[in-house]
């Protein structure tokens, strides 16, 4: 029962962290919004009906069903078809009818006398930051939630204290899992290293890091080695002859290297029988950019190859194949991951709760990079329009020419509907595949 309330709890830990998310990012939209002067009607966290509103000013404020999103709705984002009309009254096919459409419930938000409270009527510049401001609150919302990560609970790493001591040591091409009785114990466990025991020194070589142990004990098979180590704030020293065993080469990937004939490579070293344990290490606050840059290159390189990975979905989903754990997930499939951490009782809660916290932190650099996209509806689509008339209107004004007015955005409004529709069945089919076949963390 423990366990599914743990559960549970991680999947509305990480529900409200997006809900905020999402709350922070129209909040970007909206203040920028109103400062410039453009009337908004609506600020609305989710999309289909309304279960929470209130007004205020001439604004109405509220919560929607469906909590994939939210969106500001702000007089005027399409301009008329002509400077200082409201929009053509007729007009023949589809696609210009859904154009007209468009332009009709634009001008409708606009009220009379407030033709300058429009967006599209704004200066390219405001524009831009009215749209940028979504995006950019996602980024300080990610730029703050991994300094908590990174410079509060610190990150994992191998420390000189010793994590665990084997009994015995099996070669790595043993089928052996457990130590027999009759296994001769580990040169550790023979010399008395306790787990929890700090190294200090080997041979005289003060031990800074991990990895300058481990050269050591596996250069000197055979030969006995004085090793200092700090116990309870006590100098100890011991005794331990590394014994030769057969480990496989680590290749350039991290993982085990291979032969000409595909085979496991091994190679004999000096072993004592001990493993390091991980420490959490507080990150300088220098260290927080770079990491935001590392998961937006991450995100974007997914975004890029997004319709081979979505192929690679769909396989995953109706096949036999393996989901790609670096691949992408539904809200979904977030939820599922939260609720699983949370529920690992194994784990520490320091350890979980970095982890959530990190969670919402990625999915606003998520949020942040998918924004940015050139396609409307998206934040990106909006800004895109926005540079090309500030482009159209320099190149005309650099020669001499007539104004040529805001860009006629409703054009692509069938685009927009294409947009829409792939969206959506990306979004079913990321649902469909954390449903039937989830990415797990363990």
């Amino acid at each position: 029962m423990e366990t599914v309330l743990l559960y549970i709890l991680g999947i509305v830990i990480v529900t409200v962290g997006l809900a905020i998310s999402i709350a922070l990012h129209e909040l970007g939209h909206l203040v920028p919004a109103k400062l410039f002067g453009v009337r908004v009607g609506q600020y609305m966290i989710g999309f289909g009906p309304t279960l929470w509103s209130r007004t205020r000013g001439e604004t109405e404020y509220g919560v929607k069903a469906i909590p994939l999103g939210g969106y500001i709705s702000m007089a005027g984002m399409f301009p008329p078809a002509k400077e200082g009309e409201r929009g053509r009254t007729a007009s023949t096919g589809f696609f210009q009818a859904m154009v007209q459409d468009a332009r009709t419930s634009s001008a409708d938000t606009v009220r009379d006398g407030e033709e300058h409270r429009t967006f599209y009527g704004l200066a390219v510049w405001k524009r831009i930051i009215i749209m940028c401001g979504g995006p950019f609150m996602n980024l300080v919302i990610a730029v703050v939630l991994f300094a908590v990560v990174l410079s509060g609970f610190g990150v994992q790493q191998v420390s000189t204290t010793i994590g665990s001591v084997s009994q015995c040591l099996l070669p790595a091409t043993s089928t052996q899992t457990e130590c027999a009785p009759s296994d001769p114990l580990a040169p550790a466990a023979a010399a008395g290293i306790r787990p929890g025991d700090r190294l200090v020194s080997i041979n005289g070589t003060a031990v800074t890091d991990w990895s300058a142990a481990s050269a050591i004990i596996q250069e000197s098979p055979a030969q006995t080695l004085t090793i200092v180590v700090d116990r309870d704030g006590k100098a100890v020293t011991l005794h331990a002859t590394p014994a030769l065993t057969k480990r496989y080469v680590p290749g350039k990937d991290g993982k085990v290297a291979t032969g000409s004939d595909g085979k496991p490579l091994t190679h004999e070293v000096g072993m004592l029988g001990i493993t390091a344990a991980y420490e959490y290490v507080q990150q300088p606050l220098t260290a927080v950019l770079p990491a935001v840059g590392d998961n937006i290159a991450a995100v974007g390189n997914i975004i890029l190859h997004l319709p081979q990975r979505m192929v690679d979905v769909w396989n995953a989903a109706f096949g036999s194949e393996a989901r790609d754990p670096n691949g992408p997930i539904s809200v979904v499939g977030v939820g599922r991951i939260a609720g699983e951490v949370t529920s690992i009782n194994t784990i520490p809660l320091q350890d979980r709760a970095a982890y959530l916290i990190g969670l919402v932190g990625s999915v606003n650099v998520a949020l942040l990079v998918f924004n940015l996209i050139p396609l409307m509806p998206l934040d990106g689509g909006h800004i895109a329009g926005a540079l090309w008339e500030g482009i159209r209107r320099f190149f005309a004004k650099l020669f001499k020419r007539r104004d040529p007015g805001p860009v006629d955005t409703a054009k692509v409004i069938p685009l927009t509907m294409v947009v829409v529709v792939l969206l959506g069945a990306m979004s079913l089919l990321l649902i469909y595949a954390d449903i039937v076949k989830p990415i797990s963390v363990l």
